[in-house]
């Protein structure tokens, strides 16, 4: 038989357990409501306050979904800040005149994946671990991928290698130009990560191959031999980024619709070479397996245990220093 105080305590116990599911119902329900449907995130916008941030000639909305964070939101302000700043460093300017940005608090002490969107205007959701510090959003990625995703016009899912491809190559590029990391740093990340994009048996090449390594990797070991063979053939004056800035001054951001064709020659055009095009041609219908290992001894990288050695005398040293060297 209970005696009384076991009866309260497990009343008690109840009434507890019973408000920490409603509190974890109610996190649920507002995570999801801010995770799904069909105008997301643009109808969070119609009812969210929303913070206005000016960078780079473009505005940024910030709008926060329900729910709390261990970081205050100036500290939240500020990682926007870096993002954009790297990104408008890369491409001379922020890529849209306005995007809006949704930040959606979820469980956890990290950055999860984002989306992009352009249908109804530049838009970005970034799902941010409520527990995240400021180490954690000083080190991350995510935001300045998603928001070079901004500055490519929309494509086909077919070649979506080329989207995802130019936000993983130009991310870490921008991030070092704009002093936010070293550039030995994401070398070392390119020697580690580059042959995940290699092909594999049955391949097609990156149009006709849409598997997670060739989507992501193999769109960056396009961007990476690209911005080489550009800066080979001007005598090491322009690069991919010079490209990338040529189809952005030509009009052709996230929210616009463009052929993969229109994107490529229009690249080309602002740096005077079809590097882009022919190597579209190449690389697109095909399985075409580039020589890492010598790409990277003719970049003057060598491996050392965990880390590199940098050998500024070999053949493509200035090309690799110019590739992460601030641009004007």
């Amino acid at each position: 038989m209970k005696t009384a105080g076991a009866i309260r305590w497990t009343m008690a116990s109840a009434v507890i357990a019973a408000m920490l599911a409603g509190t974890i119902s109610f996190r649920a329900d507002a995570q999801s409501e801010y995770m799904r449907g069909g105008r997301m995130p643009y109808d969070a916008f119609d009812r969210l306050p929303k913070t206005d941030l000016e960078i780079g000639g473009g505005t940024i909305h910030v709008a926060f979904a329900p729910g709390e964070t261990a970081l205050p939101r100036e500290k939240l302000l500020d990682w926007i800040r870096m993002s954009a700043r790297a990104v408008t460093t890369y491409y001379g300017r922020f890529p849209v005149n306005s995007l809006r940005l949704l930040l959606v608090p979820v469980d956890g002490a990290r950055i999860r994946g984002g989306t992009t969107w352009g249908y109804g205007g530049a838009a970005i959701r970034i799902p941010l671990g409520r527990d995240s510090t400021e180490e954690v959003l000083h080190r991350d990625w995510v935001m300045v991928h998603e928001m070079v995703h901004t500055a490519l016009p929309d494509m086909p899912d077919r070649y979506a290698w080329l989207s995802e491809g130019l936000a993983v190559y130009i991310e870490p590029v921008a991030r070092v130009q704009a002093g936010d990391l070293p550039a030995r740093e994401i070398w070392q990340a390119m020697m580690r990560d580059m042959p995940k994009g290699l092909p594999q048996a049955g391949d097609e090449g990156l149009d006709n191959t849409p598997t997670w390594g060739r989507k992501y990797w193999g769109g960056a070991m396009f961007c990476l031999l690209a911005d080489i063979e550009i800066r080979k053939a001007t005598n090491n004056r322009l690069g991919l980024q010079d490209a990338m800035r040529g189809v952005l001054a030509a009009g052709g951001n996230h929210e616009q619709d463009w052929s993969i064709e229109r994107i490529l020659s229009t690249a080309d055009k602002a740096v005077g070479v079809d590097v882009l095009t022919r190597l579209h041609g190449e690389m697109g219908p095909r399985s075409v397996t580039p020589d890492l290992a010598a790409l990277w001894r003719e970049l003057g990288l060598k491996r050392i245990g965990e880390d590199i050695e940098f050998d500024d005398a070999a053949p493509l040293a200035a090309i690799r220093k110019a590739i992460t060297a601030p641009h004007g």
